[in-house]
């Protein structure tokens, strides 16, 4: 861990360099020289609360290094919460760490372990993969939260394989706002259990800081903070305004012509709903032609399809390109995207910062960036109780004068007591899973601990026409392997993740009983019906507010 964190900073170093000059490089440096100064303190629960932009995945990464060092810790475990981020910030930690091409024969450093990971099994470092990640014998994991909490309260050998690993270790749970409010209680408690039983350092990372210590679940456990001035550190940072659309005339045509009108060459758009992304994205395609392309992204679309849209989106901004974006909320966390104009239909105080988070994220603009939160007549809206929560909580704090806007630290903090009381902390943030832990019902537990709210969606395979014959040729015969009575091994479904989408389940119910779907295995599907080069799996003029994927 040593010659790792030696090896972090002294590439970052060359790394920034190399980089044109941002006017933020001097806050991004006082964070940085913060956060691993912190590492020298004893192993705890740390918080690393800074604003978007304020490069908090190359502190996160240092402070864990050199605390690792410094504690004798054995590995490094960083946890985000979508797939997207996990790609992003694993190609980040292995330009920092990995062997570089001179040193081809040493293994790799930084193991990237999620479901849509390519492991290559005909190569050196597919082989070293494949095994490691089995029980992540790596000495840096970057995963997804869903990958270590559900391994966490698993009943399955295979899953808990890697949970030794854990010990010993320092976890940092980056994006941490979006651990899901059912499910608070046993995952504050099982981190807590890590921190105080088995000598883990867990690093809370968030521009969206939840207050977490106001619950009981960490009440008396120390809380180390990384920056000291948190509030003077946003106050630098502010670099947008907001402008609010909330009343009763606001539609999606007014929303769609005032992106064509005011925006500029470069907006993003961020709806809560797949069907709601679809429907605006068609407005604006629709419409007068547009400076150059609209894009979209949503989980409609495949895990390969999804990426190569953001490759594209950043390879326009980069070149100072026309781009304009349709998105659900895929895109606000984490995501490093810089646009100087943001639309953001009403959600939650921390999705509203977030989106923030993607304009004038650089703070190249001569003037803030904007930021319009708009709230359509005819939006979709979940029927989750914690959404609902969150939603009312917003409306309390959050809004055109006299109210706050998002990067408002105080009506931050009274945002989350409020959507905390709104729940009720005994009973409906994970309580029952808390009560099962306490019986010793750990396969009641598994069976009811789930990340991802199934309810919701179901996944499909879907064979794109731009793949070439080869490519789906590859694609069909890891269906038919699945469907075979013989067994196929993971290699199948592992190979299937960059080609699944999302549907709502009454949607792929619907496609079975019309033969747009054919059944493959267990719940999986694969699609026969049309593939929107731009929208995926498009819902089309179907009005259906469940559709509530992201």
């Amino acid at each position: 861990m040593a010659l790792l964190s030696e090896r972090f900073e002294e590439r970052r170093a060359v790394f920034l360099a190399k980089r044109p000059v941002s006017p933020l490089d001097e806050i991004r440096g006082r964070v940085f020289a913060e956060a691993v100064a912190a590492a020298a303190r004893e192993p705890g629960m740390y918080v690393l609360h800074a604003p978007t932009g304020g490069a908090k995945t190359i502190a996160a990464g240092g402070f864990a290094l050199r605390h690792a060092a410094r504690h004798g810790m054995r590995r490094v475990v960083f946890a985000v919460p979508f797939i997207s981020i996990t790609q992003q910030n694993a190609a980040v930690y292995r330009s920092l760490l990995d062997p570089l091409e001179e040193d081809a024969d040493r293994e790799p450093v930084v193991l990237e372990h999620h479901s849509s990971v390519s492991l290559d099994e005909d190569s050196d470092e597919g082989t070293w993969a494949r095994l490691a990640a089995e029980n992540w014998d790596a000495p840096v994991v970057v995963t997804t939260m869903v990958q270590l909490f559900q391994s966490l309260f698993s009943a399955k050998p295979s899953a808990m394989r890697k949970l030794h690993r854990l010990a010993g270790s320092v976890i940092v749970l980056d994006e941490v706002q979006a651990l899901p409010d059912r499910l608070l209680n046993p995952i504050l408690s099982v981190l807590r259990g890590l921190v105080e039983r088995y000598g883990v350092t867990v690093v809370l990372a968030s521009a969206t800081q939840p207050d977490f210590w106001s619950l009981s679940k960490l009440d008396g456990v120390p809380r180390h903070s990384m920056v000291e001035d948190v509030p003077g550190l946003f106050d630098e940072l502010r670099r947008v305004t907001y402008e609010w659309q909330l009343g009763d005339d606001v539609t999606w045509q007014s929303v769609a012509e005032d992106i064509e009108e005011r925006a500029g060459d470069q907006a993003l758009a961020v709806v809560n709903t797949t069907r709601d992304s679809a429907r605006l994205h068609r407005l604006l395609t629709e419409g007068p032609s547009g400076p150059g392309p609209v894009l979209h992204l949503s989980t409609r679309m495949t895990a390969e399809h999804r990426r190569e849209v953001i490759d594209q989106v950043r390879t326009r901004l980069k070149e100072h390109l026309s781009v304009r974006v349709v998105s659900t909320s895929l895109i606000e966390a984490g995501v490093d995207v810089d646009f100087p104009s943001v639309y953001r239909a009403w959600a939650p105080a921390e999705s509203l910062q977030q989106a923030a988070g993607r304009c004038n994220r650089d703070s190249r603009m001569d003037e803030p960036g904007r930021v319009v939160v708009f709230r359509p007549a005819e939006g979709g809206t979940p029927k989750d109780l914690s959404y609902l929560a969150a939603l009312e909580a917003t409306a309390e704090f959050f809004g055109p004068y006299p109210l706050a806007d998002p990067d408002d630290l105080e009506a931050l903090a009274g945002y989350y007591a409020k959507r905390y009381a709104l729940q009720g902390e005994d009973h409906a943030m994970g309580e029952r899973i808390e009560e099962l832990r306490r019986t010793w019902d750990f396969p009641q537990v598994a069976r009811e601990f789930r990340m991802i709210d199934d309810a919701y969606g179901q996944s499909v395979v879907v064979v794109r026409p731009q793949k070439t014959a080869e490519e789906q040729d590859a694609i069909w015969a890891d269906i038919h392997r699945l469907r075979s009575p013989y067994p196929s091994g993971p290699g199948c479904l592992r190979r299937l993740q960059p080609h699944i989408a999302t549907l709502p389940r009454h949607e792929v119910a619907e496609a079975l009983r019309s033969g747009l779907a054919e059944p493959v295995v267990g719940d999986l599907v694969v699609w026969r019906g049309h593939y929107d080069e731009v929208r995926g799996l498009d819902p089309q003029d179907r009005e259906d507010s469940s559709a509530f994927l992201v």
